[in-house]
């Protein structure tokens, strides 16, 4: 029944059809041409994305419908120009000209036709537009985030006509090709036992976030993520925390708590919140900063080249007169666009951005290298310099593999410039290239789906491009008389040998002005099981003594190593959680913390995930939800629910 709907619904093998796919490739060419300054992700209050025109950035409320009005005429007319519609083969559960761009609607840089009652090619204001719109009610089924996803767009089925697909669970065949995508495979870190040099946890920091806004794409694109695109300390590390802010000059400081596990009530939730301080925008050192910008063919898309060029407006816009700002962009080959140029000189900087086209190969390699040239040229000795590259991650002109551009990074990272490492659109995102270029690079890693992300890295957070403590390293020594086994939550790829803690040779992560860091600790207490392999008793060796700070209960102890950006010498601290440090019950940030890891275990589909599923994960969350400025922790609650409904409504074929 489903073959003979698709032949009905797509009419792609009766002869008489004109081709359509010389159709399709002049309709792309329309849709190409809609103008960056068109473009803006935003979400309203229920998390959805609005239609809103972004060329004034003083538009008033009044201004977005107006706008949103213009850009779907100016689409319609360009789209009209390149097609025209055709009768439908009318089989059952059709309606007459419905859909005119039929199965390649997914396919029209962004574009989902959706027909309305009547037959009209496009059903009035209901296209979808990237990821700008979600969809509209008319018209059969929706086009689920439109472009991107290939035949997601389709030809409607009529709602009273025999089939009707579910437009909150897309069946698999509706959804986005992701086949390209690249993702670092790994495992979740096991338990381990609190004996011998096991008894000692070693990380390097992390404050990349770009997994979870990822994540947050898909889900509201239709689908869930792969399992290897979570990685769970990002989603921990995307939410800002209340933790107290150092003092004493010192550029970090760091806070212990522990509190009953929420998946697994004989064990409990070790959290180590990392606070860096806050620059003061008056403050603010001068900022050399490098725009690196992927202008290849693959960014021609709306949620890539228009997304990255509304994204780096909103950071000019937070320029002053001391910063400098030069522009690279790479294709087939890489160049100087904007010599280094003022920070208030805000319009020549924007309007050489807007400029921007997307077209050619992708030579990855040579844009780093004319960036870093670049930036070493005006290194500024008592300022900021920080290379900002925005690209999907798809090199393939020059040196394009990982292992290469690792070590490449690495050379370039001994100049003192930073690296901000920005990943835009779906389909071919190179994520596992991307996050080990920041890692590698003294940088850090976010993944922009949306303006809101945009202004949440760039406004929100803009202090953050200032480095205020380097190599920050943490290291947990638990004790044996009350711990049994610990296991370390995320943070896969930054586990560090306990002898590099004090090896200040060794990189480790970078922490910007306001930076918040969270490492998340599952202990098993002394009288519980450990969850481990069996190991053979070792024949020449017998179990070690008890010191007697063992005996004082002291939980554990947790250790801190940071450089200030200036210098190569490294500071120490610590802190202690005594006997009586076990609490009763978390504190806010520590529930939605647990809530957030719990979230990324169910997604993965953990092995350690307990007690947790979506339900659960929102029972743990809404209670601390708090004052939620900038409403991320709100928006995590829609996206739980989202991700549980998926489960819930399958396709329904009658």
């Amino acid at each position: 029944m489903l073959l003979g709907l698709f032949v009905s619904a797509g009419g792609c093998a009766r002869k008489e059809d004109p081709p359509p796919v010389a159709e399709a490739e002049q309709t792309e060419m329309a849709v190409n041409k809609v103008q960056a300054d068109e473009i803006q992700l935003k979400r309203d209050a229920n998390g959805e994305f609005e239609r809103i025109r972004v060329s004034e950035a003083s538009a008033s409320p009044g201004d977005k419908s107006e706008g949103a009005s213009k850009f779907l005429k100016d689409v319609k007319d360009r789209l009209k120009a390149k097609t025209s519609p055709r009768p439908s083969p009318g089989g059952p559960g059709m309606r007459p000209q419905s859909g005119a761009l039929g199965a390649f609607g997914g396919n029209f840089g962004g574009f989902a036709g959706q027909g309305q009652q009547g037959g009209a090619n496009f059903g009035g204001n209901q296209q979808n537009v990237g990821q700008l719109f979600q969809g509209g009610a008319g018209g059969g089924a929706l086009g689920f985030g439109g472009g991107n996803f290939g035949l997601q767009g389709g030809r409607n089925l009529g709602v009273g006509g025999g089939a009707q697909f579910d437009p909150t669970t897309p069946p698999d065949w509706r959804r986005p090709d992701m086949s390209a995508e690249q993702y670092q495979r790994f495992e979740d870190n096991p338990f381990k036992a609190v004996r011998g040099e096991d008894a000692l946890s070693t990380i390097s920091t992390a404050v990349d976030t770009a997994s979870y806004s990822n994540v947050r794409a898909r889900i509201n694109e239709g689908q869930l993520p792969i399992k290897d695109a979570v990685r769970i300390a990002d989603f921990v590390n995307y939410f800002p925390y209340d933790y107290a802010t150092p003092k004493y000059g010192e550029p970090v400081a760091f806070k212990v708590e522990m509190a009953p596990c929420p998946w697994q009530a004989k064990h409990h939730l070790l959290r180590v919140g990392l606070k860096a301080k806050v620059i003061d925008k008056e403050q603010m050192p001068a900022r050399n900063l490098v725009f690196l910008i992927d202008t290849s063919g693959s960014m021609n898309e709306p949620n890539r080249l228009p997304l990255v060029q509304e994204s780096l407006k909103l950071l000019t816009e937070q320029l002053t007169d001391k910063d400098r700002v030069t522009i690279v962009t790479y294709a087939g080959t890489a160049g100087l666009l904007l010599p280094p140029t003022p920070g208030d000189q805000k319009e020549r900087i924007i309007q050489e951005i807007l400029n921007l086209s997307a077209r050619g190969s992708t030579n990855g390699e040579g844009g780093i290298r004319v960036a870093y040239d670049q930036a070493e040229k005006t290194f500024l000795k008592d300022g900021i310099n920080r290379v900002i590259l925005a690209t999907d991650g798809d090199f393939n002109v020059g040196v394009s593999n990982d292992a290469e551009l690792v070590r490449l990074i690495e050379e370039k990272r001994k100049t003192s410039v930073y690296l901000t490492v920005l990943g835009y659109g779906m389909g071919n995102l190179q994520d596992s290239k991307l996050e080990q270029l920041a890692h590698h690079g003294n940088g850090h890693y976010a993944y922009i789906d949306s303006i809101d992300e945009a202004k949440k890295v760039f406004v929100e957070q803009g202090g953050a491009l200032v480095t205020v403590a380097k190599d920050v390293k943490l290291q947990v020594e638990f004790n044996p008389a009350k711990v049994a086994g610990y296991r370390l939550i995320g943070y896969e790829n930054r586990i560090l040998r306990n002898e590099d803690f004090r090896n200040d040779a060794k990189d480790a992560g970078d922490m910007g002005s306001g930076h918040t860091c969270t490492a998340l600790y599952e202990i098993v207490p002394t009288g519980e099981k450990v969850a481990t392999g069996e190991v053979e008793p070792l024949k020449y060796q017998t179990k070690t003594e008890l010191t007697d700070e063992a005996k004082t209960g002291e939980w554990l102890t947790v250790r801190m190593r940071y450089k200030h950006p200036e210098t190569d010498k490294a500071s120490e601290v610590n802190s202690v959680l005594p006997a009586v440090g076990l609490a009763k019950g978390a504190s806010t940030d520590l529930h939605f913390a647990g809530a957030a890891a719990a979230f990324g275990m169910v997604l993965r589909d953990s092995e350690y995930r307990g007690t947790a599923d979506y339900a659960k994960v929102l029972e743990w969350a809404q209670p601390a939800i708090g004052a939620d400025k900038g409403g991320h922790r709100a928006e995590f609650l829609r996206l739980v629910e989202k991700a549980k409904s998926f489960d819930k409504k399958p396709m329904v074929i009658d």
